[in-house]
């Protein structure tokens, strides 16, 4: 049985974790329920003997992907910290990889360090249903989808905002303000994609978001009534979040990051249909 007890002498270990969500209650370690977030403590316990905790840079809801999401351990022992990620694969499950390991600063912190998160939603727009795109986007067909009347309703988020109409129930969360740094939404084919990027994110933002911001692309809704909705703060009003499976933590930066761009810049491939 493992101890509940830790040696005194530590070094840092900082992770970048690829994960497919859709098995996964989430990042978040919740009783009974499979997570992220214990699958890798799990492993690292197997690795050291004791239990640690894995600190995150974002807690992303049940079917959410991450294609470079970050999280730091403290460990002690004689494994050099960048070949952490070779050790722990071994014993991780197939939906979970970690793409790179490294030392960083004791002071240094997955999630209070990062100055950003990024996350991309997808969305399929053809009318016939596609295996290979199905476990990683939103397959609205219903009505066709503007991309520059989507680009035109997030240009005003950009800034400080108080975003309580995208703030779900349940969070701990005492505030709903928001520094959103860059919102763009482009066309690959007939994917749609959508990328946020924010100093933090509310809980459930980004998928409420996306929800009303297709109710604008397929002209439903105005610009107008779009932006006076999340500036009135009139959350009764947005009544539906995207499904999980679309979103994807893309990358998270830091001003002190000990890995090269490569490795978690823009992992996410493209697929690309219908061009």
């Amino acid at each position: 049985m493992l101890e509940n007890r830790q040696p005194t002498e530590t070094y840092r270990v900082a992770l970048i974790i690829q994960y497919l969500g859709t098995n996964f209650h989430g990042w978040q370690r919740q009783k009974a329920q499979r997570t992220v977030q214990e699958e890798i403590e799990t492993a690292i316990a197997n690795v050291l003997g004791y239990h640690v905790t894995l600190h995150g840079a974002g807690r992303t809801d049940a079917g959410v992907h991450a294609a470079a999401q970050v999280a730091h351990f403290d460990a002690t022992g004689f494994i050099p910290p960048h070949k952490w990620a070779t050790v722990l694969n071994s014993y991780l499950p197939p939906d979970i990889l970690i793409r790179a390991s490294a030392g960083v600063d004791n002071r240094w912190h997955a999630r209070f360090s990062a100055v950003f998160r990024r996350y991309r939603y997808t969305i399929y727009t053809e009318a016939l249903p596609n295996l290979f795109v199905n476990s990683f986007s939103w397959h609205y067909y219903y009505a066709p989808l503007d991309e520059s009347v989507m680009q035109a309703a997030l240009e005003p988020l950009l800034g400080k905002h108080h975003l309580a109409a995208f703030h779900r129930a349940g969070s701990a969360r005492s505030h709903s303000w928001v520094e959103v740094q860059a919102a763009e939404c482009y066309r690959k084919g007939s994917l749609l994609h959508i990328e946020i990027q924010a100093n933090g994110f509310l809980y459930g933002m980004v998928r409420l978001l996306v929800g009303m911001l297709v109710e604008v692309g397929s002209l439903q809704r105005s610009l107008e009534d779009f932006t006076d909705i999340w500036k009135q703060e009139r959350r009764e009003k947005v009544k539906y979040a995207a499904p999980p499976q679309g979103l994807c933590l893309l990358r998270v930066g830091y001003p002190d990051f000990p890995f090269p761009q490569e490795i978690w810049y823009d992992t996410q491939p493209y697929l690309v249909f219908g061009q």
